[in-house]
């Protein structure tokens, strides 16, 4: 299944634009078209300020288009058919790993029984079943995104999203984490879109890499990642590795440089 799509793709954005209206009008995104199809891992990459993550809090309609559209084809019918990772964890502190792991669930109305036991299959697989009753703040940042991980995947979500996950991480635990995520991926090739600044972190984990402009976000190019799956984290010490990564940031700079001297948000 990845990389194809069987039938329709998994996403399309078509010609959507966003505007956000306060003290004054901020266009954020301009005429974006995008199409993703199943089990294909996209990541997004761009300046701050470009709409990355407009475009996923559109895709988990917390957000509008202003214009344009976005379809979301389901094989399941359901109502919401995504889960979001953020760059801040979004853990529950009053509550323990194991009840943060299972809120999503909980939310969705799952059996209790059937809740449990994805509950206690994904403490396992993320390494967290010896911390399923400690508190998040006992745990170290990496850990806690581990948990946030577990109580997204636990929802089964067609597509995942993900918000700079591994930001707020230290460089070591950021790159346990991508090795992490490249292995768990690669078990199940669920549809994700990730947001991320890091043009090493999108080639290691991504089939495609969009690359938006500044402020007004736009599709300025998009390349595919040319190393085969299943993927092994030593990939970063090839030659074409660093090759595509002086490429992307050729063509990104600029676009960097006009961003920071505009100061942007996301």
């Amino acid at each position: 299944m990845h990389g194809t799509a069987s039938s329709a793709p998994k996403i399309e954005i078509r010609g959507v634009a966003k505007q956000y209206h306060s003290a004054r009008t901020v266009q954020a995104l301009s005429k974006v078209d995008l199409t993703i199809a199943d089990g294909e891992f996209v990541c997004l990459l761009g300046p701050s300020g470009c709409g990355k993550s407009t475009i996923l809090r559109m895709l988990a309609r917390l957000h509008k288009p202003s214009d344009g559209e976005i379809i979301i084809n389901t094989a399941g019918g359901r109502v919401t058919p995504t889960a979001m990772v953020f760059q801040d964890y979004a853990v529950f502190p009053w509550k323990t790993i194991e009840q943060n792991v299972r809120f999503g669930l909980e939310m969705a109305g799952v059996p209790m029984p059937e809740a449990n036991e994805r509950t206690h299959r994904w403490l396992k697989k993320m390494g967290l079943s010896d911390f399923a009753k400690n508190y998040p703040p006992t745990l170290s940042g990496g850990m806690q995104q581990r948990v946030s991980i577990a109580r997204a995947l636990a929802t089964e979500p067609e597509i995942l999203l993900m918000d700079e996950p591994f930001a707020a991480l230290d460089a070591q635990h950021r790159r346990i984490m991508q090795e992490e995520l490249l292995q768990l991926w690669q078990e199940d090739r669920r549809t994700v879109v990730f947001v991320t600044h890091s043009i090493e972190e999108a080639i290691l984990l991504g089939d495609r890499i969009v690359v938006m402009s500044a402020r007004p976000g736009r599709i300025m190019a998009e390349f595919n990642v040319p190393f085969a799956r299943p993927r092994s984290p030593e990939i970063r010490t090839d030659p074409h590795f660093a090759q595509l990564e002086q490429e992307i940031w050729n063509m990104l700079r600029d676009e960097v440089e006009r961003a920071y001297g505009e100061g942007g948000h996301k």
